[in-house]
């Protein structure tokens, strides 16, 4: 058994000691290494095996089964009943909704999607970089329903749809690799073909040149969209805001009035951003 698997099986309510300013502070070590095992499964970005997550954790297999027993009753993991593999429960979820919660560029997109869906008729979609790729946070829904299965949660193609087009043209490269290997299992340049790669380029240039992207008819038949980035005070992507309507309803034309409602909604959000840091500097002088 490793070092860390004994200790494991110690004293449950002992734990390891810390310091905080100075000041000695006991925890208790079996908290600590749940934690070890959600940390591990966080890391992988997807679903693992019990001896993976064991490995990954530092521990015994037989004590990392006992640890995913109390964690799956807590809702932070739970197990694939046909794989068989571990990954994050809803209790994980709703937590990372909290966190996402209090994040300024999401407190600010709420309000302003809700008044724009209720003002353009249309579904509207909040997402953000997820390991997976972009992924919903936040889904308005407006008019009538779409033959489409979409929700908090849905991943997004980063070259089939609006969404994942916005998020290649604004992310980093080593944050896209990740991504594009989830989704593909190969890198961003092994998916698009060598003759494909320049139009592809292009197209992403011509996304940042006029902050928006349109589908239509996919990745899904019948339903067309329009995609937005939200972008900090320096030019980074915060998250991307999608229209989404049947199409032949849905007016995706880039100066048409539903890509205009939303490039206005996306560029209040940012402005909003942009002016957070001298507002919190004039309040504090």
């Amino acid at each position: 058994m490793s070092k860390a698997a004994k200790s494991a099986t110690g004293k449950g309510a002992g734990g390891s000691e810390t310091t905080d300013g100075g000041k000695t502070q006991r925890g208790i070590q079996s908290v600590e290494v749940g934690g070890r095992v959600l940390l591990a499964l966080a890391q992988a970005r997807s679903p693992l095996a019990l001896s993976d997550l064991a490995t990954a954790a530092q521990i015994a297999p037989g004590q990392a089964h006992a640890y995913l027993v109390s964690l799956c009753r807590l809702g932070l993991i739970k197990r694939d009943e046909l794989s068989g593999r571990y990954e994050p429960g809803p209790l994980s979820l709703r937590l990372g909704l909290m966190h996402l919660e209090n994040q300024p560029a999401f407190r600010a997109a709420v309000p302003r999607v809700e008044a724009l869906a209720e003002a353009i008729g249309f579904s509207v979609a909040v997402c953000i970089a997820g390991p997976q790729g972009p992924t919903i946070v936040r889904y308005e829904h407006a008019g009538f329903p779409l033959h489409v299965n979409l929700h908090v949660g849905t991943v997004m193609s980063l070259p089939a749809t609006s969404t994942g087009r916005v998020f290649c043209a604004y992310l980093p490269r080593e944050a896209l690799a990740g991504m594009w290997a989830n989704q593909s299992g190969a890198a961003s340049s092994a998916m698009t073909p060598p003759d494909e790669r320049a139009a592809f380029e292009a197209a992403l240039d011509a996304i940042r040149e006029r902050k928006l992207e349109c589908s239509v008819d996919a990745p899904s038949p019948g339903i067309s969209s329009l995609s937005a980035p939200v972008l900090d005070a320096d030019g980074r992507l915060c998250l991307a805001l999608t229209v989404i309507g049947s199409t032949g309803v849905i007016d995706v034309a880039a100066d048409g009035p539903t890509a205009r409602a939303l490039l206005a909604t996306a560029h209040d959000i940012s402005a909003e951003l942009a002016a957070a840091p001298s507002l919190l500097a004039s309040s504090a002088s």
